[in-house]
């Protein structure tokens, strides 16, 4: 027991750190993006839909290299925008932390706008017209009845998000380096200390990659679990409350 104290306290835990950071605002920026760009996606015509929907699904489909290859391209300080970018505004992305955000961000972002895009499509037209007809504005319409009616999709698509933006390897190290304390992420510690033979590091940062993602997708089960099986009950009772009960599970 004291070796492994020990062992836990002279670890570097930087890099948890910096993925739970990053994934963190990752999936907060994919969140409002994703649910943005669903939402004029479902909107657009067939054509439209098609192009959008290719372009914005892209990262998904790469490889995560080949994704990091083009953010590199565009905002190393060689190129005119990444050079624009710092002599105007002293704005740098390569080997910063803001690259780590912006790569886990684009490769993450496919898997919240295509979940909040697929919720979106399936919701019953007829609670949007019933909004509509009470008066109330399309921004509160989309708040008060379009997303909370589309509210597992979005959960599943933003519980996927944040697990690929904590993972994110590929477009990381291609945009972001490997700087200790500064950029480097559970996923690159791994990688780097298995290069050196240290597989007892790396098993340690790989089971703790599985208790987070564990941990976040049993919140997420457990809370929708007891929704439904909340529902389950009151839809086995009689009168009003049965009905309530329907209207209500038709939002989860």
């Amino acid at each position: 027991m004291s070796q492994l104290a020990a062992y836990l306290s002279g670890l570097d835990w930087s890099p948890l750190l910096i993925s739970l950071k990053t994934g963190i605002v990752a999936t907060i920026i994919s969140f409002f993006s994703g649910i943005y760009a669903a939402r004029k996606v479902v909107k657009a015509g067939p054509r439209v839909k098609a192009v959008a929907d290719g372009i914005l699904t892209l990262p998904m489909v790469l490889p995560p290299t080949v994704a990091g290859f083009f953010l590199l391209l565009l905002f190393s300080l060689r190129r005119p925008f990444g050079a624009y970018l710092y002599d105007r505004f002293d704005f740098k992305v390569v080997q910063t932390w803001l690259g780590c955000i912006l790569a886990a961000t684009v490769i993450a972002f496919p898997l919240m706008y295509r979940n909040a895009r697929a919720a979106f499509e399936q919701i019953d037209v007829n609670l949007i017209y019933a909004a509509r007809t009470l008066g109330m504005p399309e921004i509160k319409i989309f708040w008060k009845v379009v997303v909370p009616a589309a509210g597992p999709g979005i959960a599943s698509g933003t519980v996927l998000t944040f697990a690929r933006a904590l993972g994110e390897y590929g477009a990381t190290s291609m945009l972001a380096g490997n700087i200790p304390k500064k950029t480097s992420t559970i996923s690159q510690k791994i990688a780097m200390v298995i290069q050196d033979g240290d597989y007892a590091t790396a098993g340690f940062w790989v089971i703790v990659i599985l208790v987070i993602a564990f941990v976040v997708i049993f919140l997420f089960k457990y809370h929708y679990g007891k929704k439904y099986e909340t529902c389950e009950q009151m839809v086995g009772q009689s009168g009003g409350k049965r009905k309530a009960a329907y209207k209500i599970c038709d939002r989860w």
